[in-house]
């Protein structure tokens, strides 16, 4: 079985992660105390891609709960599927990062790092064919960010050939708790861009305006917001835990989707979205759900997909569907909208389907996009990272925990050459002719002067 190991960093990484494996453990018939209580074989036939079966045949997740703080470790625990979890995989300090960057990175985060560590490879071990690791974390707070950081360069260096899926959820003004969060998330992207190798960069100002304007929730609560990510995360997993028609699993995704190394930054959308009350007026079909997939307003960014184009994109499919209808419509929506499409990648759509749809619903669709339209999110943390930078505010708070001052000017300079780097490739066109032209006018005089 190809393994995955699940990591949740932090406040927020901790409370979509106990989501996460309430969804899963529903979705495999696995009740709260870990025994199956399911009705088909198929939940149980690649249960081991997340679940390590344990005496008397109970499953545990294969996930690991790290916070520097006992406050989140404690509800996880007192949660619905505390029991689930095996007690060893809680790591926690103490003290908490208290927002703070440089705190869950070289102090605090550094001294429970290697207990992490060593938990992670235990995990590794018991698997017969690691497929890679998913990290839970928000770049806005100290934890998930530095602790975050610390810890994909960890990894990244132990199992430099295994695939690093990172969830990583940004901040938003609109939502936020915390002033610092430009800096602690800009000094995050500079070890994303680095050292991971998908990152599915989850907005909450996306995810409160689908809840306000989608699924009409008068006041959407963070548990409203952490449904919509655990759904889009157990569609990205879905091919890897179920057999289907068309696979995709975390390389093949990786594959298909990153045309250059750096730019692995992904807009993940959910379909069918609506709500509650207009359930019963509609009937979803394959059309309706491509329809949806790729609306703007379905996409958990918010930026305008309109004003960039997409590099790749990639819909994973779930229920029973004819994959040549799924295949007509993934035609005629890039055949529509070709000038979002970049021309030099011809069929840069991927699509997998997969036969078994979740709870409640007969068909759904995940949607993965590497849009340029991405930059906007950068430019907006990178212009209020700027604004305290040059008034040197808060940095006090940094450098008191012996971080230098040019990390800061580095991650911010990284962060502006891959806003460069979206919009040159956003410009580029299919112009391979006229280059060629210059070739071999070059060769000519080459020629000459021999």
């Amino acid at each position: 079985m190809r393994e995955i190991v699940h990591i949740q960093i932090g406040q927020a990484g901790n409370s979509i992660g106990c989501k996460f494996w309430e969804v899963i453990s529903d979705e495999h018939g696995i009740d709260p105390t870990g025994r199956f209580h399911g009705d088909s074989d198929l939940q149980l036939e690649r249960i081991n891609v997340f679940f390590n079966e344990a005496i008397g045949g109970r499953f545990v997740p294969r996930a690991i709960l790290v916070d520097l703080d006992t406050g989140p470790m404690n509800s996880a625990r007192s949660g619905p599927f505390g029991q689930l979890f095996r007690p060893d995989s809680f790591v926690f300090g103490q003290g908490g990062a208290g927002n703070n960057w440089a705190k869950g990175r070289y102090t605090e985060g550094a001294e429970i790092a290697d207990a992490v560590l060593d938990v992670v490879r235990k995990e590794a071990e018991g698997c017969d064919c690691l497929q890679g690791f998913q990290m839970i974390h928000s770049l806005g707070g100290g934890t998930g960010s530095g602790l975050g950081s610390l810890l994909l360069d960890k990894m990244r260096e132990e199992y430099p050939d295994r695939i690093i899926c990172t969830y990583s959820v940004f901040p938003s003004p609109r939502t936020s708790d915390a002033v610092v969060e430009p800096y602690n998330c800009v000094m995050t992207l500079n070890h994303l861009v680095e050292n991971s190798d998908e990152t599915y960069i989850i907005d909450n100002e996306a995810l409160h305006d689908i809840c306000y304007r989608t699924l009409k929730l008068a006041a959407p609560s963070l548990g409203d917001m952490n449904h919509l990510i655990c759904a889009a995360i157990a569609g990205i997993t879905t091919c890897i835990r179920f057999p289907g028609q068309l696979n995709a699993d975390l390389r093949k995704i990786m594959v298909n989707m990153v045309p250059f190394p750096r730019l692995h930054f992904f807009i993940p959308g959910f379909a069918p979205l609506y709500s509650r009350g207009s359930a019963p007026y509609r009937v979803i079909s394959v059309p309706e759900l491509v329809c949806q997939l790729f609306d703007a307003k379905n996409i958990m960014c918010a930026c305008d997909i309109r004003r960039g184009k997409y590099l790749t994109a990639a819909s994973i499919f779930r229920g029973r569907m004819s994959t040549k209808e799924v295949d007509e419509q993934m035609f005629n929506i890039q055949d529509k909208n070709s000038s979002y499409f970049v021309e030099w990648i011809p069929n840069n759509l991927k699509t997998a389907i997969c036969d078994i749809p979740p709870r409640g619903l007969k068909i759904c669709g995940t949607f993965i996009g590497n849009s340029t339209a991405i930059q906007e999110l950068f430019k907006r943390i990178g212009e209020q990272f700027t604004a305290m930078y040059r008034r040197k505010a808060f940095l006090h708070w940094y450098t008191g925990e012996g971080m230098d001052e040019m990390e800061f000017t580095d991650a911010l300079k990284n962060l502006n050459d891959l806003i460069s780097e979206y919009q040159q490739y956003q410009e580029a066109t299919t112009d391979a002719n006229d280059e060629n032209e210059d070739f071999e006018e070059d060769d000519e005089d080459d020629d000459e002067d021999e």
